[in-house]
């Protein structure tokens, strides 16, 4: 069975999916998330925009994503990264908190896009700008791949920042989803201030070894 290395998968990936030079992709990340923010971004490459990490962040190590991110900031025409709180995201709805994020990165890009490629299904129109859904676009075009890389590893550092003052929930190794560790911490410990208390924090039928 053959195994595509790295480079395969990159130059397998589209610069991107309109005939527009400008345009941005957009991911956030934290979706899934039991706490701490959604974190959206929205990226401009060149047309000649090339690294040979580049791919979904979610088939790169850390350290991989962490080498990517000033190269893409650098080399980018245009990024931008938003954050949508939890009391936000409560108040509108996770779906609605990851539309308003890109619209939000969107807005910080200092060069207008003519077109816009959007990760996942759906999305809430930008104003005077077309879109296009890509279904697990971060790894089929380079601009979105670039924002995936950009929104994990700003929402990374925004957890393990919060991870200092509340080491209980172990959020500099899970950052926020709902792994058993995280479960654990909140059955023990309780919510904290950054957790999204309109999401199931902990299954009904808690069978938990504390």
């Amino acid at each position: 069975m053959h195994h595509q290395s790295i480079a395969e998968i990159m130059a397998s990936l589209l610069p991107k999916i309109s005939q527009y030079n400008l345009e941005a992709g957009c991911d956030e990340a934290g979706r899934g998330c039991l706490a701490g923010p959604v974190v959206a971004a929205a990226v401009i490459l060149p047309p000649d925009f090339s690294h040979p990490l580049l791919n979904d962040s979610k088939q790169l190590t850390e350290k991989q994503r962490e080498e990517l991110r000033p190269y893409i900031i650098e080399h980018a025409i245009a990024w931008g990264v938003a954050v949508v709180g939890p009391r936000e995201i409560e108040e509108i709805n996770i779906r609605n908190a990851s539309f308003i994020g890109m619209h939000r990165a969107l807005d910080q890009l200092k060069i207008r896009p003519e077109y816009i490629a959007i990760d996942g299904n759906a999305f809430i129109p930008y104003p005077d700008i077309a879109h296009e859904c890509v279904i697990k676009g971060d790894g089929k075009l380079m601009n979105i791949a670039a924002a995936s890389i950009l929104a994990k590893t700003f929402r990374d550092d925004i957890m393990n920042e919060l991870d200092a003052t509340f080491p209980a929930y172990r959020w500099k190794k899970n950052k926020g989803y709902p792994t058993p560790d995280h479960r654990k911490a909140i059955a023990k410990e309780g919510p904290c201030e950054h957790h999204r208390m309109t999401f199931a924090l902990l299954p009904k039928q808690l069978k938990l070894d504390l």
